[in-house]
């Protein structure tokens, strides 16, 4: 077969493909294809956020994907921490409907949060490592506190957790010996000890100068893409926010706006 008549087969093919499989139907096709792939880790309908007796939030409605990145914005006291405690467990949801990688919030107890916390991971402001043991001792706690028993592969799983964040040589120093940056990075690492579908991020860059800021940031868009792992992170710092775009759902008055924007002035 000459290379002319490769070319004619080719170009004859494409012109059948186009035929049977217009333009839209393909981009149709793809977009079905797209919305099948979706895979809700968070869906909250109708949610009403409690604290206590008092109605922080009302008629909620959130869908989060799996690997998707998004942040959640709001003026202090607003309702973002409090969205945050419902969605891994420490405050009920009593009105509405909401699930967590695959958990119902309805109906939660201190009995069945234990295994909603195995399938997330959550990120805090001020770390909340351990003070009275090295890294590996407080990685170890939380593998044991979860269900881990063989010692080996906590190890092995702590290894892994330490590489993820650059940390892999941090494992038998102490909290106070390390950097706010590097103790951040542990506590990235805690969040992902049982590989979770949603990491829960609490003002992760709060207490943070901007350069390592920006570096605690790329490590969890990082995770985000290369994991497939959803994050969903607290933030008042609109620097951060507009140097790393994502989708951005904001709490104002009662009310939780979803696909906002921010204003710098």
């Amino acid at each position: 077969m000459t290379a002319s008549s490769a070319i004619f087969i080719i170009n004859i093919n494409i012109v059948l493909f186009l035929y049977f499989f217009p333009l839209g139907c393909i981009s149709f096709t793809l977009h079905q294809i797209e919305k099948s792939m979706a895979e809700p880790i968070i869906e909250l309908s109708n949610a009403s956020i409690f604290q206590g007796q008092d109605l922080i939030l009302e008629d909620v409605n959130i869908t989060v994907n799996k690997g998707e990145f998004v942040y959640l914005i709001g003026k202090t006291g607003t309702g973002k921490s409090s969205l945050l405690k419902t969605l891994y467990g420490e405050l009920p949801l009593t009105v509405g409907e909401g699930t967590i990688a695959g958990f119902s919030l309805n109906g939660m107890t201190w009995k069945t949060v234990p295994y909603l916390r195995r399938n997330l991971g959550v990120v805090f402001q001020d770390f909340q490592l351990l003070t009275d043991r090295n890294v590996n001792d407080n990685l170890k706690f939380v593998l044991r506190a979860t269900g881990w028993k063989e010692e080996k592969l906590m190890d092995e799983k702590i290894v892994d957790v330490l590489s993820k964040v650059g940390l892999k040589s941090k494992g038998f120093k102490m909290p106070f010996e390390l950097s706010g940056g590097e103790q951040q990075r542990i506590d990235i690492a805690r969040a992902l000890l049982n590989s979770p579908k949603l990491i829960l991020a609490d003002e992760p860059t709060g207490n943070l100068d901007p350069e390592t800021s920006d570096e605690i940031m790329s490590l969890l868009f990082s995770i985000s893409r290369d994991y497939n792992t959803a994050v969903v992170m607290a933030s008042h710092d609109y620097i951060v926010v507009q140097k790393f775009p994502a989708r951005i759902i904001r709490t104002e008055k009662g009310k939780v706006m979803d696909n906002a924007t921010i204003n710098m002035h």
